[in-house]
């Protein structure tokens, strides 16, 4: 790190303390400054020293490049690939002063990157639409980041790997939260009005872990092992979103947080003994979730994860989605064709299921091409867990390919192309099934005929090519 030019990281600083949950008060207090110096250091209106920037670290058992990251460098690359673009190409822009706009006023940076990310991606879609004729997708951060985990089939050797080693040490310990224990990391479960909005919080301070008590068992497990996850699994994680040039840094972001999360599901659900266990209940979501003390969700979500060549089991779609038909959570391993706008087919169980909360509903499906795929769809909860906390019901579902299916205990003994199949499209837009009741708009390129005369129980005619 240059001792050169002074050090400016109040944005930094700001979010460390919020993370820490202090006031600026608390803060001074712990680094022996008053606030109104703590105001001004996160304001950028005052350098930080190398002494207060050592008293920082020691305070809160930081990393000195935990506070003096990359992200200057990185903003300082972003920025200069950006200024080459023509639009400024009149105006005098040394290296140095982009630079330091990187270093000091990161705020400023981020905005400029997001609007010329903005600017860039409205030119592009211009350019798309005088080239053929239509509006073009714009590339969304979530999206990015479903297109990269997509890209990888969900499955990261990295971060198995090192799972497994995790739970050989945790299994000595007796559990995540003993072996956090043993590290010096004590876990305390408080009530909401302490958590302060939180439902997980390291006190990096006190060195502890700190979880929303009204958590059920396996939202607790889950809260816990993410920790692990974030601390355990920081170098593998970084190096595979270093992997990818991502367009917008809350892809980035989103990314992160998705593998941390695979991470932590990989901890509880470790892959060698998930995928014996697998194949011992013959798929059963409900025992595989008592079996591992983990949600149905997130034993739905870890079995979408099981790719590791020579161990590989049945690929799945996975996906979520609220009562009004928001998709939260979508991950493909199984060649599933979804739309990526426009809402889903209305036929397919997983938007009916909220109508039978709580039970599992299989349906056999079949898109207009012949292909046959099997679904396992069920309501989950988030939320809740006590009277003034509201309860979110969404659906989430398991999809296979139809050959796969008997291996699963909901389909046992059934043969796939006997098997009575739901008729479902993609979409309505691209679904040219004639004798459908459930359509809500007409396929795109087929032409809607009158019903001056004649009105059929669907609720388009349209001609046949």
């Amino acid at each position: 790190m240059s001792t050169s030019r002074p050090l400016y990281l109040g944005p930094r600083l700001k979010r460390l303390r919020r993370e820490l949950g202090l006031t600026q008060q608390a803060m001074a207090s712990d680094l022996e400054v008053s606030p109104s110096y703590i105001a001004l250091l996160e304001r950028n209106q005052r350098p930080l020293t190398a002494e207060l920037l050592l008293r920082l670290a020691k305070s809160y058992k930081l990393e000195i490049s935990d506070l003096a990251s990359e992200d200057a460098d990185d903003y300082a690359r972003r920025l200069t690939d950006v200024l080459r673009d023509p639009i400024f190409s009149d105006i005098d822009l040394p290296a140095l002063e982009v630079a330091d706009l990187a270093t000091n006023f990161p705020g400023v940076s981020e905005a400029l990157l997001r609007l010329h990310g903005a600017y860039s991606r409205e030119q592009n879609a211009l350019a798309e639409q005088r080239v053929a004729g239509e509006a073009a997708a714009i590339t969304d951060p979530v999206g990015e980041a479903r297109r990269f985990f997509a890209a990888r089939r969900n499955w990261f050797p990295a971060l198995d790997a090192r799972a497994e080693e995790f739970s050989a040490e945790v299994a000595k310990a007796g559990s995540i939260a003993a072996w956090l224990k043993s590290r010096g990391v004590r876990v305390r479960f408080l009530p909401p009005d302490v958590m302060m909005g939180s439902i997980r919080r390291f006190d990096r301070h006190g060195d502890q872990l700190l979880i929303d008590d009204t958590l059920d068992a396996p939202s607790r497990n889950y809260q816990v092992a993410l920790h692990a996850a974030y601390s355990e699994l920081r170098a593998e994680i970084a190096e595979i979103v270093r992997s990818e040039r991502f367009a917008t840094p809350t892809a980035a972001n989103l990314v992160r947080r998705a593998l941390a999360g695979y991470g932590a599901a990989a901890m509880m659900m470790p892959y060698d003994r998930f995928a014996r266990a697998v194949d011992q209940r013959h798929y059963d979501i409900e025992a595989l979730s008592r079996a591992f003390g983990a949600s149905f969700e997130q034993v739905a979500h870890r079995l979408t994860t099981l790719g590791k060549p020579g161990h590989e089991r049945v690929p799945f779609f996975f996906i979520r989605v609220d009562q009004a038909g928001n998709v939260s959570k979508r991950l493909d391993g199984a060649g599933f064709p979804f739309a990526a706008h426009g809402g889903g087919c209305p036929l397919w169980s997983v938007h009916s299921v909220f109508r039978r909360p709580n039970e599992i509903v299989t349906q056999w499906l079949e898109l207009p091409d012949g292909q046959r795929f099997f679904s396992i769809a069920r309501t989950v909860a988030a939320g809740g867990g006590s009277w003034d906390r509201p309860r979110h019901y969404r659906a989430v579902a398991l999809t296979c390919a139809a050959e796969h299916a008997p291996r699963l205990i909901y389909a046992a003994g059934m043969d796939p192309k006997e098997a009575q199949a739901t008729p479902i499209g993609v979409t309505c837009r691209l679904c040219h099934r004639s004798q459908c009741t459930a359509r809500s708009a007409p396929p795109i390129g087929r032409e809607i005929l009158p019903d001056d005369y004649r009105r059929a129980a669907e609720p388009f005619a349209f001609t046949e090519s």
